[in-house]
């Protein structure tokens, strides 16, 4: 095919992408995209046999890496075959209307290629040459043109076709034989043959052609006067000529630096030439070659090991003489350094080095931290060598101090401890400023002991160090946007302490730290506005009052909004923390301040910041605070007038429902307000007397609501949002007073409630729809369900998705508070009705697999409804089993979901309506779907069987239960919560109710299963699955389930075996006992810490559940448990110290006190015990102990030890006594020796005339007691 033959367009711009067929690209499972040029690919018009067609494929296929990787288990000639058919096939089929096969197209489209490249290529080449020259290179260009239109010609340099070329052509200057990238000059200049390419210039067309990848690059000139061979090995260009993007990078010498190399005395200036976009970037001096696809996994692999090889020498490198001297004694202890002779000489090529393979150099591996090769580097370089954080680990830093590791961001805080000083060299405030850094660090990032170490010495010494320095550097740590909550915490409990040690000395700062920390009480964080507020009151505590008011006064009438809300808030603290009272006569100052109103405004909004901070705390003063905010009411400032009614309904609210009598100063004003007001005062003052209100009673209450309504009912139609909510809110509170009749609310205020508030778009705003629903519920309450429920149930076969979820929650919460009762047949079927419709029309969202809470909406309100109907919905039963049937069958996840989860809510009122067969029909159907591929849903299909299950009972189950049981087995595997936690109370209710339908192979196999439970996260599976274990044993006999659980102690996993002993303990209460003890007690002997220790826990388990038939087996247990109290380890003493409390619950006036005495000589030498658990389960025996000996018996082992001379062992026996004095102090007194009569005191006479002395009582608890 020649130019003139083509159909399609003539030339293809390839400045703006990759014209089609011009490439191929593989991509396989590893990864890797390699693509090459058509001219590879298209190899039938080529001048060479068969065979090296094949050589050809398969040299593209074998150097890709799928075939490399499947190469070992292949067989080649396979291979071969199926990929030539491949290439047969892709080459031959058809891709244009004409019939232009594949192959055609590529060719087509490839001889407009070159031709376009031939025009550049000359044009290039006559603008560099000489005018001499210029015949010669225009001839050599127009023949080149020639050949191609009539023979395509390959620009592959293993191509034997063009060898005759290349060896007539010569020059005198050349070094080497080249192939130039745009094919040019490929025909007509000649070069110099070398002894490198000679066998390639030699070699006939017929013979067998060398693989191109087989040639080593050589370096060349490329000048106008030199000829390009055709079949030259891929060549080091001198000059950057232009690439393609399928070709082998060519290395270039003209780099930044202009060093010839290998240009054989030429004299050649490289200019540098623009690369296209689809260029390989050829690799430069600068940077390393990439590595060929075939070597990339050896040069990996040395790489790796290089790099392993780095990192053992450098861990090994030998210690340094600081770092011996500070490990090992020194001359003062005795000890000499020996040095080596003079004649050794250590080793320093490890022999594994000699004999490892060498790296090839220039091959870089990648990002590497270069090793300081100084001997006497320091422990943070080398460690910073091996990629260890000295930081991190805590090891020593400048300054000999371990720190902790700092974050990017903190340097700006604590970067001046990277520098290493000398301490004697810096000033105290110097030294004091890096010591308090320190400490600030390691509580900020430390350790947990780091951080409790740095909080007690910043503590203690906090009066050293002094307020300045020390908020000149928590303040700014504090104000850090970076800042995380835990630190946050951190630094606000640093701050606490710090207060409180510095008490007044911290007043000179107390506007610095307001500063930082009063933008933290607005901060949309919770807790963040808790540590803020906990900072402020610690602050007032420390500073006092006159200080605080005096920093915050010029606050309180700042022009900027922030600031005084800010400051008001504060205010609020200090007062919650110094008392109301000793900032009442300031706040009463700055509320009738006639010198600004921000002044009047911000005392107020302090009020209600005291109101919404204390809440019923401020009732003591609640009297003064409304004097204060009084006058306000009609105050020449709007703004002032507003918040003084929001204060007022901020008190009213914290004070309910006490109080009316300290707003009666308010009434009339407020009164006087509403009527004179519109828009957002009006708005304040309703929402003043709606919280006013409901403090009255019943009369002045049902007064104030007829006078306030008609304002109300005028407001209904307002336009404004914040106005619509204070109205609801009102009118809920209104309605909610004892004094209003239903037949006012019927009348008066039904009909416009529901004309304004009852529309769609009520129901799109979250915050009004609730409001609504909320004002709608009260109203029902007062007036009853049927009024309410039938002016909206219509209203549930409304478009409006939204407006009808907001219909039924309404419905929902109005027939769980009331009932059906008053609903007629009539709304009753209406009911059904819509809510059927509603139902059925949700939108459903295919990506989710649940609805959310607006599913949920309708889910509870269908529930609600049939069971507040309870029999009386027998009629709709089948209907809305049908309902559900056909949303099982749904392709949406949520949808059966929630049509399972409905069946699991009415299952109960389908009992009630003995609808037996319906239920069986449904139990056939979930069963039918136990292969529900969601988590999600086959959790609400167990669910709904085992509310059929819970309800139906065992025998007129549908399946039956044999059928039934063996399909949840599989299913207990399920990882998900929810098929975990229906699934196994099913089976739980199944082993507690139907255990005899099932054989006891199966109910083996359901123990296995049960053991995983046990590594549930949550709480109630657990406890279901150790529940179960007590239900099979009680069907099939404790014997193999005990096996089972006793061969789980063995496990390392701490929460199974807990569970594990529960389910012992579980068994034992559940088949007594003596069936449980022999086989618990000899597991006790196996000679494995951790299967003692369970056997000790489920030995205390079971005298927990078992009470006090634990008198028949505490003789058989003592010996065990003396083993156990004195056992070396503190487990074991505190498991056995818990079994000892129970039992001696237990046992407690059943006349076992003779082994509890013999338990107790085991447990008292516990009490000096400093582990904080073992010593609470010491004392928690002792206390057990108390109940069943009696607290005198406790006395008599503590008497021995109240006035011991160690300190340590007088507290631990006082703190028994005084729990002893604490829950039987009236039992000691049985316990106290004995007084003899005080000779010192006032004698007296007897009866009988004879003179005494009276005693009385008088002596020192020392005395007492010796």
């Amino acid at each position: 095919m020649t130019s003139d033959d083509k159909t399609t367009p003539a030339s293809t711009d390839t400045s703006r992408g990759i014209a089609f067929g011009t490439g191929v690209a593989y991509d396989d499972a590893y990864g890797y995209t390699d693509q090459h040029d058509t001219t590879t690919e298209v190899v039938d018009d080529m001048d060479i046999d068969d065979d090296d067609t094949d050589d050809v494929d398969t040299g593209i296929i074998a150097a890709h890496p799928s075939t490399l990787a499947s190469q070992e288990n292949n067989n080649a000639n396979n291979d071969n075959n199926v990929q030539k058919e491949y290439h047969d096939r892709r080459h031959n089929r058809e891709v244009q209307e004409d019939g232009m096969s594949f192959k055609d197209a590529i060719l087509l489209k490839e001889l407009d290629r070159e031709k376009a490249e031939l025009e550049k290529e000359r044009d290039a080449l006559g603008s560099g040459v000489s005018a001499s020259s210029q015949p010669d290179t225009a001839s050599t260009a127009s023949t080149a043109t020639t050949t191609t239109t009539t023979k395509r010609r390959r620009r592959r340099w293993d191509d034997s076709s063009s060898s005759t070329n290349a060896t007539n052509a010569t020059t005198t200057n050349a070094a080497a034989a080249v192939v130039s990238d745009s094919e040019a000059s490929s025909t007509a200049h000649t070069t110099n043959a070398n002894k490198w390419d000679s066998a390639v210039s030699t070699t006939s067309s017929t013979s067998r052609r060398r693989r191109r990848w087989d040639e080593t690059p050589v370096a060349a000139v490329s000048t106008g006067a030199n000829a390009a061979a055709v079949d030259a090995t891929p060549v080091m260009s001198t000059t950057q000529q232009q690439q393609k993007w399928d070709e082998t990078p060519l290395m270039s010498t003209s780099s930044i630096t202009e060093t010839p190399a290998n240009l054989a005395g030429s004299a050649v200036t490289g200019t540098k030439k623009r690369s296209r976009w689809d260029s390989t970037p050829a690799p430069g001096l600068m940077t390393p070659a990439t590595p060929s696809m075939g070597a990339a996994p050896l040069m990996l692999m040395s790489s790796k090991m290089s790099k392993e090889q780095r990192e053992i020498a450098q861990r090994n490198a030998p210690w340094t003489n600081e770092a011996l001297d500070a490990m090992l004694p020194g001359l003062d202890a005795g000890y000499v350094v020996i040095h080596p002779p003079e004649s050794y000489r250590p080793l320093r090529t490890p022999g594994r080095k000699l004999l490892a393979t060498p790296t090839p150099v220039g091959v870089q591996d990648g990002f590497i931290m270069s090793a300081p090769e100084d001997e006497t580097s320091t422990a943070r370089q080398r460690a910073e060598a091996m990629g260890i954080s000295m930081e991190a680990t805590g090891t020593e830093i400048p300054g000999g101090q371990s720190l902790p590791l700092i974050q990017q961001e903190d340097y700006q805080y604590f970067g001046k401890l990277m520098t290493e000083v000398d301490d004697s060299e810096l000033s105290k405030d110097e030294q004091t400023e890096r010591r308090i850094m320190t400490l600030l660090l390691k509580i900020k990032s430390g350790t947990p002991p780091q951080r409790k170490t740095a909080m007690r010495q910043i503590t203690d010494k906090a009066r050293s160090f002094g307020a300045g320095p020390l908020f000149a550097q928590i303040l700014p740590l504090l104000m850090s946007p970076t800042l995380e909550e835990q630190e946050r915490h951190f630094l606000v409990k640093v701050c606490d302490r710090v207060l409180y040690q510095l008490d007044d000395l911290v007043r000179p700062y107390v506007h610095r730290i307001l500063a930082v920390i009063q933008p933290l009480l607005i901060d949309e964080d919770y807790f963040a506005r808790c540590e803020g507020r906990e900072i402020i009151s610690n602050l007032a505590k420390a500073a006092g009052l006159p200080t605080m008011i005096a920093t915050m006064r010029p606050d309180v009438d700042h022009a900027d909004e922030y600031v005084r809300n800010t400051t008001a808030r504060a205010f609020a603290v200090v007062a919650s923390a110094l008392g109301v009272p000793s900032l009442l006569p300031f706040l009463k100052a700055v509320c009738r301040s006639k010198k600004s109103w921000q002044a009047r405004h911000t005392g107020v909004k302090i009020v209600q910041q005291i109101a919404t901070l204390m809440g019923c705390a401020v009732l003591p003063y609640l009297k003064d605070l409304v004097d204060i905010c009084s006058g306000n009411l009609i105050d020449e400032q709007q703004k002032v007038r507003i918040m003084t009614a929001l204060t007022l309904a901020a008190l009213a609210e914290a004070a309910h429902p006490y109080g009316i009598e300290s707003f009666d100063p308010v009434l009339r004003p407020l009164w006087m307000g509403i009527k004179a007001h519109r828009g957002k005062a009006l708005a304040a003052f309703l929402k003043a007397i709606g919280y006013i209100i409901p403090l009255m009673e019943e009369g002045y209450a049902a007064h104030y609501t007829r006078e306030v309504m008609p304002t109300l009912i005028r407001e209904f139609q307002s336009p404004d949002e914040e106005m619509k909510k204070i109205v609801l809110k009102v009118v809920q509170q209104c309605v909610a007073t004892a004094g209003v009749e239903p037949s006012y609310i019927r009348t008066e205020i039904l009909p416009e409630f529901f004309k304004h508030f009852w529309i769609r778009r009520m129901a799109l705003d979250r915050r009004n729809y609730q409001q609504v629903v909320d004002a709608t519920e009260e109203l029902a309450n007062k007036i009853g369900s049927s009024d309410i429920i039938s002016r909206i149930v219509d209203d549930l076969k409304d478009d409006s998705e939204p407006y009808r979820r907001m219909v039924m929650e309404t419905v929902q919460k109005v027939l769980t508070n009331l009932g059906a009762g008053d609903i007629d047949a009539r709304l009753e079927e209406r009911l059904i009705d819509g809510m059927l419709y509603a139902f059925q029309e949700q939108a459903v969202d295919n990506a989710s697999i649940n609805f959310g809470r607006d599913g949920q909406v309708m889910l509870d309100g269908f529930g609600t409804v049939v069971q507040a109907l309870g029999e009386r919905s027998r009629p709709y039963l089948k209907q809305i089993a049908g309902t559900i049937k056909w949303r099982l069958n749904n392709k949406s996840a949520a949808v059966r979901m929630q049509a399972a989860d409905l069946i699991g809510r009415i299952a109960s009122v389908m009992k009630a309506c003995d609808e037996d067969q319906l239920m069986g029909h449904l139990g056939v159907v979930l069963y039918e779907y136990l292969g529900e591929e969601y988590p999600e849903v086959l959790g609400s299909i167990l669910g709904a069987l085992r509310a059929i299950v819970n309800v139906i009972g065992m025998t007129k189950m549908t399946p039956p239960i044999r059928d039934l049981l063996p399909r949840l087995t599989p299913i207990m595997r399920n990882r998900h919560e929810k098929v975990q936690e229906n699934c196994i109370d099913l089976v739980g209710r199944i082993a507690d109710r139907g255990a005899e339908f099932v054989s006891a192979k199966e109910w083996m196999r359901i123990c296995f299963e049960l053991l995983e439970m046990l590594k549930a996260h949550k709480k109630a599976i657990r406890r279901a699955a150790v529940s179960t274990f007590g239900y099979i044993a009680k069907a099939i006999g404790p014997q193999d389930v005990l096996h089972t659980l006793l061969n789980n102690l063995k496990v390392q996993d701490r929460q199974m075996r807990v569970c594990t002993t529960v389910a012992i303990a579980i068994v034992a209460e559940t088949c007594a006992p003596f069936t449980v003890l022999p086989a618990v007690m000899n597991e006790y002997r196996v000679p494995e810490l951790n299967i003692q220790n369970g056997v000790l826990k489920a030995l205390s388990f079971m005298f927990e559940y078992i009470g006090d038939m634990a008198k028949d087996y505490i003789y058989a247990v003592a010996p065990l448990l003396e083993d156990a109290l004195m056992d070396r380890d503190q487990v074991h003493r505190q498991t056995g110290c818990s079994t000892v409390k129970h039992l001696a619950l237990g046992v407690a006036g059943l006349g076992c006190e003779d082994a509890l005495l013999h338990l107790l000589n085991f447990v008292w030498p516990n009490i000096f015990e400093e582990s904080p658990h073992v010593i609470r389960a010491v004392f928690d025996a002792v206390e057990g102990l108390m109940v069943g000996l009696g607290p005198n018996v406790i006395l008599a082992y503590v008497m021995q030890g109240l006035y011991h001379p160690a300190r340590k062992v007088r507290e631990v026996y006082w703190k028994v006594f005084n729990t002893l004095y604490i829950y039987n102090s009236d039992a000691l007194v049985m316990g106290y020796p004995a007084l003899e009569d005080d000779s010192n005191n006032n004698p007296g006479t007897s009866n009988d005339g004879n003179e005494v002395v009276h005693n009385d009582y008088t002596r020192t608890t020392l005395e007492l007691f010796i």
